[in-house]
């Protein structure tokens, strides 16, 4: 029986994924602007992964108030958003039933502007699908109102300044975006509150297990994996709620457990660092004078 292809398919160019989602050809090589609702994609390239060598920028919406997304439910009935930045793994859905709007932007179409290297600054580019952006009634309408903006432009003779305005557009677009994520943080912090105590558990749990012993010091990478968020939003979330980013928290929780054992044990300096996972001592020495302005065998003599 012939093996079953389960790679993920590429796309390159957004003309080639028109014709696999069943839309007429983009009016311009290196951007477009799809109603989802016209979408006909072969029932062959569903419950697909595949990868975009474009930007994805993404306005969903559902009548029955909810998306389906692999084994989770998620509330679209006021309008959600999703970006994705080139060459991440995507996941198309058969049991997904929305409406909305989709652009899709390559890098291209962004050279020989600031936005080409400023886009990188948009965390949310690298958020996960259940870390989308809700929108309220006036945000969506705004959000709408530029899209349809978008739309007009590329349906208009293209001239000199038609980049220019759309660029323009775009830009405006990701602004707003970014507000709007500020502001989820805040209207959800009763939320985002409980992956805060639950990140406190998880590194107090790593370091009394000495985890660090065979597995080194913790990482963004394993904090987001434990509370099943991205790295990108992880930080984001924090930096909102707390000033500070998911590594500056393992490190106040690594300089915490470093005085714990400076004060209570009769480690040796290498020693504590060997405990936290360091596998050199010169790099605690210089974290922890970085964090309280005195080497730990200065601190610890201070408590003899």
């Amino acid at each position: 029986m012939e093996k079953k292809d389960n790679s993920p398919l590429k796309f390159s160019s957004i003309s080639e994924l028109h014709q696999i989602l069943g839309v007429q050809k983009p009016l311009h090589p290196l951007i477009s602007l799809v109603d989802n609702t016209k979408m006909e994609v072969d029932k062959c390239y569903l419950d697909r992964t595949f990868t975009l060598g474009f930007y994805k920028i993404s306005y969903k919406f559902s009548d029955n108030g909810k998306m389906g997304y692999g084994q989770g439910y998620y509330d679209f009935n006021e309008g959600g958003m999703m970006f994705t930045a080139p060459n991440q793994i995507l996941f198309t859905d058969s049991e997904a039933e929305y409406k909305g709007y989709t652009m899709f932007i390559h890098p291209e179409f962004l050279r020989n502007y600031p936005l080409a290297k400023n886009i990188k600054k948009y965390g949310f580019f690298s958020y996960d699908t259940n870390e989308a952006l809700h929108l309220s009634e006036k945000e969506k309408t705004l959000i709408v109102g530029l899209l349809d903006n978008i739309n007009d432009e590329l349906h208009t003779t293209i001239d000199e300044i038609s980049q220019d305005v759309i660029i323009s557009y775009i830009e405006v677009l990701l602004n707003y975006s970014n507000r709007f994520y500020k502001r989820q943080f805040i209207t959800r912090k009763a939320v985002n509150s409980d992956f805060l105590s639950k990140m406190e558990d998880v590194l107090d749990n790593y370091f009394n297990k000495q985890e660090t012993l065979t597995k080194g010091l913790p990482t963004v990478e394993f904090l987001a994996s434990e509370l099943n968020l991205s790295t990108h939003y992880l930080s984001d979330m924090l930096r909102n709620l707390t000033g500070q980013n998911a590594q500056q928290h393992i490190h106040e929780k690594l300089i915490e457990k470093a005085k714990e054992y400076l004060t209570t044990t009769n480690f040796s300096v290498s020693e504590v660092a060997y405990q936290l996972g360091f596998e050199h001592s010169q790099s605690f020495n210089k974290l922890f004078k970085k964090k309280t302005n005195t080497t730990p065998l200065s601190y610890k003599l201070s408590f003899n």
